[in-house]
């Protein structure tokens, strides 16, 4: 197609540049016109070697550029709010990494300056644009597994030598909870149609990575004695499941949120759901646009993400207090 959104980046983070800046550039309706960093020296490497057009030494010049739509957001997270309201104020739609912000008080502060600005604004959950998670809901509405009893998540991955990083900085927002705890809580809160009521978790706080939470496990209540199960860790085996529980049967996601085929296990035996091989981040680019151009409406609305980061909240303060919180 001859129209394209034009997008800038907001920062060099290994999330631009290895999946959200090729996802862009592979998708049908976006291209990326600019990037900027806090530096210009890397900002340049960064365009000369994704074959981007214009880099800038600084976040401001790139929001003063008439020439870019949308901007994108992989600052660390104590950053999203801050540079999510000014791109918004510069006019901007903006697509900003998840979790949306520290808490939910910044998430609405920055859904209201949306709305004010008649600008879109999106949390960048890629994985809920695949249409596995659309054929998941199907099976689970067409009751062929029955009443839901339970979902069980995961996601950890082992990056703990790396004690610089941003991830381990606890005022900047670290912890496993917002990195990657926030996949399975919105999964759940997706499939479920519903927020939770009620938040346990336990977890390893580490002094070595600044007391953010390592690893941690725990418990969303939600209606009828449904609950989410779920552990996420950043000192831990590599895995990204979702399991979906039912009275007469199970879908099984092994690789759930990057996307994969997935199982369904019932009385009549297992069969596999096979997907197509499609990047998420072209999807998310996709679908971004499209509201953008008023050709749909938004599927996420940033009440979602306020929602989301409510149920957060209610986690890191189970978390850190060791006590069940309620929402």
């Amino acid at each position: 197609m001859s129209r394209k959104l034009r997008w800038g980046i907001i920062g060099c983070a290994g999330i631009a540049v290895r999946s959200v800046i090729p996802g862009i550039q592979q998708s049908e309706t976006g291209e990326v016109a600019a990037i900027a960093s806090r530096g210009l020296a890397k900002a340049q490497e960064t365009a000369e070697t994704l074959g981007i057009p214009k880099a800038y030494g600084s976040y401001e010049e790139l929001l003063a550029d008439g020439d870019i739509d949308a901007i994108y957001i992989p600052l660390p997270n104590h950053l999203h709010m801050e540079w999510t309201i000014k791109a918004i104020e510069a006019g901007k739609h903006v697509l900003c990494e998840k979790p949306i912000a520290l808490n939910a008080a910044e998430a609405q502060r920055m859904a209201d300056a949306s709305r004010s600005a008649g600008v879109h604004l999106a949390e960048a959950f890629m994985y809920r644009y695949h249409p596995a998670y659309a054929r998941v809901k199907e099976i689970i509405d067409s009751g062929e597994i029955g009443d839901i009893r339970g979902i069980h998540g995961t996601f950890t991955f082992n990056n703990a030598a790396d004690s610089g990083n941003v991830r381990y900085k606890r005022e900047w927002g670290g912890g496993s909870i917002y990195d990657v705890g926030c996949y399975p809580i919105s999964a759940a809160r997706l499939l479920l149609g519903e927020e939770p009521v009620a938040a346990s978790v336990h977890a390893l706080l580490s002094p070595e990575h600044d007391n953010v939470d390592m690893m941690a496990a725990g418990i969303l209540e939600f209606s009828n004695g449904v609950a989410l199960s779920f552990d996420c860790g950043m000192w831990a085996a590599f895995r990204n499941t979702l399991e979906v529980l039912g009275t007469q049967g199970r879908i099984e996601l092994p690789s759930a949120f990057l996307g994969s085929n997935f199982f369904v296990h019932t009385g009549e035996g297992t069969r596999v759901e096979e997907q197509p091989t499609l990047n998420q981040y072209s999807l998310q680019a996709d679908d971004f646009a499209r509201v953008v151009w008023g050709e749909k409406q938004a599927r996420f609305a940033p009440e979602d993400a306020v929602a989301n980061m409510k149920v957060i909240d209610a986690c890191l303060e189970s978390a850190y207090t060791r006590s069940r919180v309620t929402l």
